[in-house]
């Protein structure tokens, strides 16, 4: 007896609703909502195989609305993924349980994307979009050709990154990118008009996209209306229009359904409205196999693409990328070496422009761009062409002023796979991003961000443009690293070690001012160690300067002034704060040994270098917002001077 699609729906939401309802805490309303769409996506539309959750040629499937888990838990469990068992499920929401309250990309095979702030999710799938276009113009139709679905909420639609998302891809004709809109005008203080009376579906088209609307809960016209969407070689929009929390027969289409448990006595009532008799966590035996049968179908399609790959004289070089994996002989040892051969003064940001000069050279899965600043963060060498609507083999995107949508993009990109992302803005415009470089950590994805103008050398623009805190914000974020390099040679060591981190996202706060070349000699990767002795004291040690970036330079000139009054004085680099605390407590405490007066130099907030200086040390930065001048006369006025900040050492000795 053939199973209904209505039955199949009726599995997802027994589930979403029991889950929530054993937690205690969750969002019913979504799952149950868009059951009917979700059974039909799968159903009809979605490329994947459960048996290989990792198969590169898979459609993506991101659920923006992320607060709407139980219906990716219960769409991965039905189709048969190894995980989440019944028991995860019945978990939800537990200490340890994989389904965790947001889909978590580092939890369960299957989830492609982090997806908990709304808009992000969306903003993700642009990314995964834009490098499925571009690995497809490299490797061909044999090897990638699939599609990124998503489904989205109000709340992603109305979130600003959503604009700057769908603008982007707009523009780049991303036509295998399609949004799936839980239109059921519900949100959290109650209905949509209360916040909200535009146009939705006309604002998606004045950015370029394919817009279709369809009866949610129908899915004859559901799929009367994906069908018109894959065939739009626009992105597309579909909108669904949907009963928050269909099947609860007191509480469907209210707010009060959105984040809340049923209630027992719901739940009971929602049971009898679907003729849903089974017990909690209980599927139907021919429920359970209809939809494992659904989640086969990909097999056959999954082992041709194998033998096409199999064939192809590319299968090499897709599968290292695709695995994330460098060449075996990727090194930047013998450009460094002609850093060596050949000192220059330049700003780091300049530094970082001839590093990805050989880099793009050496890595063509590299994917650059910038959010309408290349020519300020140099960040296109002449190995990445403008990838285009035209031309998707392109190496670099002009992101145009999207900081957030980048980041976000640049996310997607990684997650996909096949390509590593690297992206431009200045430092301060971090604040726009820090959103998508939090979730970049969070997700575990190499994200590199190439953040320019780092201090109050960029001088003139002032103190919207000048950067106080940024860095060290940057550094309390988990899994990423912060690189604020100190000379050209410092910059090509931390790019390698940002290419060569699989694991996580990378920023490297570069400068615009020129910098002298401190390192002259050959010698290991010293950055790796995130802070190494650059120059050791001549006469008796009394004082370490620790400095980060082109203050490192002032620490060198404020050795020589202590030096020349017989104060011995280490310097001490530290371009990475995070690979200096994974170092063994014997070499940190011998780079910084307590029993000296330890010092701070760094063109920022000073809070956060007591874990460095100790209480007793000295901190030299800036703790107010900066000014309007050419970065000399800035450095004067805030003190960061090797004439100003020797003295304040000389006295700080004879008070001991």
């Amino acid at each position: 007896m053939t199973v209904s699609d209505k039955s199949l729906a009726n599995a997802i939401r027994a589930l979403s609703m029991d889950a929530v309802q054993a937690a205690n805490s969750g969002h019913p309303g979504m799952p149950m909502g868009m059951a009917d769409v979700a059974t039909v996506l799968f159903g009809d539309f979605l490329k994947f195989d459960p048996t290989q959750p990792k198969w590169a040629d898979r459609d993506r499937f991101v659920l923006s609305a992320g607060h709407g888990s139980m219906l990716i838990y219960s769409l991965l469990h039905l189709t048969g993924y190894a995980r989440p068992t019944m028991e995860d499920i019945a978990s939800f929401r537990q200490l340890h349980s994989p389904c965790a309250g947001h889909p978590e990309n580092f939890e369960l095979a299957g989830v492609e994307a982090t997806t908990g702030p709304l808009g992000s999710g969306l903003a993700t799938a642009v990314g995964m979009a834009i490098a499925e276009r571009h690995l497809n113009a490299q490797f061909g139709d044999d090897l990638v050709d699939h599609r990124t679905w998503v489904i989205a909420g109000d709340g992603c639609l109305m979130e600003g990154v959503n604009h700057e998302a769908i603008g982007l891809a707009g523009h780049l004709n991303l036509g295998r990118l399609i949004v799936l809109w839980d239109d059921n005008k519900i949100t959290i203080d109650g209905a949509v008009d209360l916040s909200s009376s535009e146009d939705v579906l006309a604002r998606y088209a004045a950015t370029g996209w394919h817009v279709v609307s369809c009866d949610g809960h129908d899915v004859a016209d559901v799929r009367r209306a994906l069908a018109e969407a894959v065939a739009d070689s626009r992105p597309s929009i579909v909108a669904c229009a949907t009963k928050i929390g269909y099947g609860a027969p007191n509480k469907a289409g209210t707010s009060g359904v959105h984040g809340s448990a049923l209630g027992t006595d719901e739940v009971a009532a929602a049971r009898e409205f679907l003729d849903w008799t089974a017990e909690p966590f209980v599927i139907p035996a021919d429920i359970a196999d209809a939809w494992k049968a659904i989640g086969a179908k990909g097999r056959d399609v999954r082992a041709a693409w194998e033998g096409r790959l199999a064939s192809d004289e590319k299968a090499a070089e897709f599968t290292r990328r695709m695995a994330g994996d460098l060449p075996t002989d990727f090194s930047l040892e013998a450009y460094i070496d002609t850093l060596i051969a050949n000192p220059q003064k330049v700003a780091t940001r300049k530094a970082s422009e001839l590093a990805l000069g050989a880099i793009n050279d050496l890595l063509p899965e590299t994917l650059g761009g910038s959010a309408d600043l290349t020519g300020s963060n140099n960040t296109k060498t002449k190995s990445t062409g403008p990838l285009t609507k035209d031309d998707y083999s392109g190496r670099y995107v002009y992101y145009g002023i999207r900081e957030f949508g980048m980041a976000c993009a640049m996310n997607g990109m990684a997650l996909h796979g096949g390509v590593i992302p690297y992206g431009g803005t200045f430092l301060v415009f971090s604040d726009y991003m820090r959103g998508g470089i939090r979730l970049a950590a969070l997700q575990q994805q190499r994200v590199i961000h190439v953040l320019t103008h780092d201090s109050i050398g960029l001088g003139e623009d002032g103190p919207t443009h000048q950067p106080i805190e940024h860095v060290m914000s940057m550094r309390m974020i988990p899994n990423l690293d912060v690189y604020r390099p100190a000379d050209i040679v410092e910059t090509a060591e931390c790019w390698e070690l940002a290419l060569k981190d699989a694991t996580g996202p990378s920023v490297l706060a570069l400068t615009r001012q020129n910098l002298p070349q401190l390192r002259t000699e050959k010698s290991e990767n010293l950055s790796a160690r995130g802070g190494y002795r650059l120059r050791s004291a001549g006469a008796e040690r009394k004082v370490v300067l620790i400095a980060t970036g082109s203050e490192v330079e002032i620490a060198v000139d404020t050795a020589k002034m202590l030096e020349e009054q017989g104060i011995g004085a280490d310097v001490v680099s530290m371009p990475s704060w995070a690979h200096f605390e994974a170092q063994p407590k014997s070499y940190k405490d011998d780079l910084l040994p307590h029993h000296v007066l330890r010092v701070s130099i760094e063109a920022g907030t000073t809070f956060g270098w007591e874990r460095h200086t100790g209480i007793a040390g000295l901190r030299f930065g800036i703790d107010s917002f900066g000014a309007s001048a050419p970065a000399e006369a800035l450095y004067d006025h805030f003190g960061l001077t090797a004439a100003k900040i020797a003295p304040q050492i000389v006295a700080a000795l004879n008070n001991n």
